[in-house]
């Protein structure tokens, strides 16, 4: 059933693509005409004019002149048109690209992702393949900005869940869902704004600018100063051209230019990173202005969470047109001569160092608030997105911590294994205290269902959607121990590195902690001998078990089934294979009770080392195992 409903999703994408390429071949095609048409425009215009001026009265002629550029600038801006059709058809198709490389988990085509490390001590990013190259945070991140990247990776990496933000997430993600429109409009937009693709919209150096005050003192006595030196010198010049005064103008003039450099360093200054910061302001208003006339439904959450832009007393695109038309007045300095010219008409320069300076205080008021609700917003589309695009996906339940069963779920399977290939389980952890023990051959499953269990966990956290039929699961606290690396730079070894991260499993585990803690274990002390591996690992189990919270561990270490003879709490499941023609085979399906085989040396007599005598003679080395869920 989920490959039928993925598959529904994918057709229904590709056909959107294909018709979206149509339509661009045809836009390209008439985009083609139009210089011809332009030049045929322009040759029309200059003959017609000629005919004007030679055969009627002047002013009819330039009456005609002005119909016939009018006429022009028709084609061209209908040519303008085109090409902006043109370039948001192709951010859409990249768009439907990019979704469909995230429904068949095509990493290739599929954007890298924002640079995000979290501690090396963080309770479970390093197990569950949150974050870097293909991975979760990979997968749904279609973030336009480095921001909503960001809030993104905090929310999956977010190690205390608090259940008043889930639910108010996961309402959000379902009025979302119903709103594909908007999700699509907000990408697109941001691809449009973004001019570099693949790069990130990082409005760290805006910030920074808004919050840089250049002390300029107070320039309104000196403008007004000026202002009135600038109209004596016209008035003075005039007079003196007409030969009504001698030339005093000089000497005021002189005055006025003094006058001016007093403040010449300060205003440079205020513009030193005006212009290129502007280009950023004017493409957020495309985005910024969507949201703000965006029909809201009364009393929605996402009403509520869009409030900063159509609800505020500044307006998104009044503020940012206002602050960009006094950038583009100002940008006329970077011309020599027309910035001379203006200057001295006027105070030119110190005017709008002034009120950009103004401006830039009153902006940066009300700038964060809309950047930090667009970041959040963009997290929010990104896990819409992942639930649109994985119809058999569910919402979760979290539970009140008293329910139980503490977790239950149907069809659970790992969201980075394609759904076609994807193995699903049902799993149920009943009450607080209780240890799963997983035994099971190499290459069963049972590191892959640890992380299923974690990876899905932290998906329902977030808000979304996870990959099961039905799940519910208390606020957990999740920490895992899967993949331990030694440290050669810090002189830590394979072993100790693993001692010192379940001592802090066990720490947290012990902690005085409202919430309850979800903790997977691969294989306890794998870094010394067989024997103190056994004694400290039934040592570590018990101690686990009957505290605030509960835990799946699998291991080799047949023995350790045997604690659920003793400890009520603990219980036994295995992963299995079978042999078939000579080849294992698994079904990755996990079964109640301690695991009946092994196959260490199986797998190496097919790979064809040693095996003692009376065990499985060597395989021919084209045989392999069956992986349809590593």
């Amino acid at each position: 059933m989920q490959a039928v409903l993925q598959q529904q999703v994918l057709q229904m994408l590709q056909f959107r693509l294909d018709r979206t390429g149509k339509r661009i071949a045809y836009l390209r095609q008439v985009e083609s005409r139009f210089p011809w048409y332009r030049l045929a425009a322009l040759v029309a215009a200059l003959l017609i004019i000629f005919i004007a001026f030679t055969s009627i009265r002047p002013l009819i002629a330039w009456a005609v002149v002005l119909v016939v550029f009018a006429g022009f600038m028709l084609v061209v801006v209908r040519h303008r048109g085109i090409v902006d059709r043109i370039t948001r058809l192709e951010a859409f198709r990249d768009l439907l690209n990019t979704h469909i490389a995230r429904l068949r988990l095509d990493w290739e085509h599929i954007p890298p992702p924002a640079h995000t490390l979290p501690h090396p001590r963080h309770p479970y990013a390093a197990d569950l393949n949150l974050a870097g190259d293909r991975s979760l945070h990979q997968l749904l991140d279609t973030c336009i900005s480095l921001g909503g990247s960001q809030e993104l990776a905090d929310t999956l990496l977010d190690p205390t869940p608090n259940p008043g933000r889930i639910a108010e997430r996961q309402a959000l993600v379902r009025e979302l869902l119903d709103r594909p429109v908007f999700c699509a409009q907000l990408e697109l937009e941001g691809l449009l704004a973004n001019p570099q693709r693949g790069n990130r919209w990082d409005g760290t150096a805006l910030l920074n600018w808004l919050e840089k005050h250049v002390q300029t003192g107070s320039l309104r006595p000196l403008l007004a100063a000026l202002g009135l030196l600038a109209l004596a010198n016209i008035t003075l010049f005039v007079l003196n051209a007409l030969g009504l005064i001698p030339p005093v103008w000089i000497g005021t003039l002189a005055v006025y230019l003094g006058l001016q450099s007093l403040k010449f360093r300060e205003s440079s200054e205020v513009f030193g990173e005006a212009y290129d910061l502007a280009r950023q302001l004017r493409q957020l208003r495309a985005i910024f202005g969507g949201l703000e006339n965006y029909p809201y439904e009364p009393g929605s959450r996402l009403a509520v969470l869009c409030a900063p832009f159509w609800q505020a007393p500044v307006r998104p695109s009044v503020a940012l047109r206002k602050i960009g038309w006094i950038v583009s007045m100002a940008s006329l300095r970077q011309n020599p001569f027309l910035s001379l010219i203006l200057n001295l008409l006027m105070p030119w320069d110190l005017f709008f160092a002034d009120q950009l300076e103004r401006y830039k205080r009153e902006l940066n008021v009300v700038l964060p608030a809309w950047l930090d609700a667009w970041h959040q917003l963009e997290a929010l589309v990104a896990l819409a997105n992942f639930a649109r695009l994985n119809p058999e996906n569910t919402f979760p339940e979290i539970l009140p911590l008293e329910e139980q069963p503490v977790l239950r779920g149907e069809a659970i399977g790992h969201p980075l294994i394609p759904s076609a290939a994807r193995v699903t389980n049902d799993f149920t952890l009943q009450e607080m205290g209780e240890v799963i023990v997983i035994t099971g051959s190499n290459m069963s499953g049972k590191s892959t269902f640890l992380r299923t269990l974690g990876i899905n966990l932290v998906l329902a956290y977030s808000g979304s959607t996870v990959a099961a039929r039905a799940f519910a699961a208390l606020p957990f606290r999740v920490f895992t121990s899967m993949t331990v690396n030694d440290s050669l730079s810090d002189g830590i070894s394979f072993f100790y590195a693993e001692v010192s991260r379940l001592k802090l499993l066990l720490d947290q585990l012990n902690a005085n902690h409202p919430l309850p803690m979800f903790f997977l274990i691969d294989e306890i002390f794998r870094g010394t001998n067989n024997r103190e591996r056994q004694l400290g690992t039934h040592a570590y189990t018990q101690a686990l078990v009957n505290k605030n919270g509960v835990g799946v561990i699998s291991t080799h270490d047949l023995e350790l089934v045997h604690l659920s003879e003793t400890i009520p709490t603990v219980h036994n499941y295995h992963f299995r294979e079978d042999v078939q023609d000579g080849r294992m085979v698994f079904d990755y399906q996990i079964r109640p009770g301690a695991s009946p085989t092994t196959n260490a040396l199986r797998i190496m007599a097919m790979a064809g080392l040693p095996v003692p005598d009376g065990n499985p003679a060597p395989a021919p080395r084209k045989e392999r195992a069956s992986r349809r869920n590593r």
